[in-house]
């Protein structure tokens, strides 16, 4: 066992982990953040575990909870802010950018950290930018939709990511 201290979503947390545990299911299991989803049983390959760590995206299901100790982790729960959804949250809506839902934290929290590094970019470079994001359901038309819509109003109302 390893006690480790980080912040998720704003909050401090202290806890004892064993050293193998992933950070996906410290999340999951030791603090209830079940927005972060396991879909291909830890290989990386889906994107549904995305998180950030200290502000960039990476999948939480291919690192260990003691490899965030000492940082900062956001989960999509953490992306509305004052009970207020993110832009992209809101463009997801807006243009049915899920379906079944259990890729779209994934696709959010790699979408966000894309446009705080891309705020004008092309369809082709969304598309690019979820490499690593698998949805069944959508054939993603809709996500790219609401992707660019959201690089949109992140410019023209706060020329950021969230």
């Amino acid at each position: 066992m390893k006690t480790i201290s980080v912040t998720v979503n704003g909050s401090v947390f202290e806890e004892d982990v064993p050293e193998r545990l992933l950070l996906v299911d410290f999340l999951r299991d030791r603090l209830a953040l079940t927005g972060t989803h396991v879909g291909c049983t830890h290989e990386g390959v889906c994107g549904a575990c995305t998180v950030h760590l200290d502000g960039e995206a990476v999948k939480s299901c291919m690192m260990l909870a003691v490899q965030a100790d000492g940082h900062a982790v956001t989960t999509v729960e953490g992306l509305a802010r004052d009970d207020r959804l993110s832009a992209l949250q809101e463009a997801f809506a807006r243009h049915h950018g899920l379906q079944c839902g259990y890729c779209t934290p994934g696709i959010l929290m790699n979408m966000t950290d894309f446009l705080t590094g891309n705020p004008d970019p092309s369809e082709d470079e969304i598309r690019h930018g979820l490499i690593g994001n698998l949805c069944r359901c959508t054939g993603y038309v809709h996500i790219v939709r609401a992707v660019k819509d959201a690089a949109r109003v992140l410019r023209e109302n706060t020329g950021g990511a969230r």
